[in-house]
């Protein structure tokens, strides 16, 4: 992969909503894109952008979820150190929200190894302590028993289903004050080309809303006001 070329996708994708990005992929036929239940829990309002690290929990089974897996070379400690730099470490917890997947030591660890965020459908735990290292999260909120309490982790970079989301390893992941979307790999390009334009687009409709312009012929447009529009652009 060209690091340059990734730099300045991820630089353009971090001006773009998720709002924005859902439409543009909507008009690509791709409606199911937001992950359910993955807010904002630790969010400095700065929109996270990066490639998938996926993680895949199943539901937990007596003779596997035990304090001792945690040690097993197939473990959340194991995935994070094989995490790469930048990646959104993406996890599917089967929506369960009684048993916190992470908590202080696993984020600070993925804090250390310089990943962007974790984004789940579960639920953390230590939540000041997660707090305090600043990695930002997107989950269902937080729970105090560990994870073993509720789930089994099986393994990593799989393809997962999170939020009712398929994820794959390497797709584009943006989250923000919305929420955390996934743009499938096939379609970044896509998107960098013509998300900002939509942007740009949206805040220049604002701006004729600030002057009292009425929504029909706007919001859509019709062919005055989008003519109205690209004469804006050489203002």
């Amino acid at each position: 992969m060209d690091q340059t070329n990734e730099a300045e996708i991820i630089e353009t994708l971090r001006q773009v909503s998720t709002a924005t990005i859902t439409t543009v992929l909507l008009k690509e036929g791709l409606r199911n894109v937001w992950m359910r239940g993955a807010l904002p829990v630790c969010f400095s309002g700065e929109r996270i952008v990066g490639r998938a690290f996926t993680m895949s929990f199943v539901p937990a089974r007596e003779d596997l979820a035990t304090p001792a897996s945690w040690a097993s070379p197939k473990s959340t400690r194991a995935a994070i150190e094989a995490m790469p730099e930048g990646a959104v470490v993406v996890a599917d917890a089967r929506g369960i929200t009684d048993a916190g997947i992470f908590g202080d030591i696993l984020c600070a660890r993925i804090v250390q190894r310089k990943g962007a965020a974790l984004v789940t459908d579960g639920v953390v735990r230590d939540i000041r302590g997660v707090l305090d290292t600043d990695l930002p999260v997107w989950a269902q909120g937080n729970a105090a028993p560990p994870s073993v309490a509720g789930l089994t982790f099986v393994d990593w970079q799989q393809p997962i289903g999170c939020g009712g989301v398929a994820v794959f390893p390497g797709d584009m992941i943006v989250a923000d004050d919305d929420g955390a979307i996934v743009i499938p790999a096939a379609f970044v390009d896509k998107v960098v080309a013509t998300a900002p334009e939509q942007e740009r687009m949206e805040a220049w409709i604002m701006e004729e809303i600030g002057r009292g312009v009425p929504l029909p012929g706007l919001y859509p447009m019709n062919e005055e006001t989008r003519a109205r529009y690209e004469a804006s652009k050489g203002d």
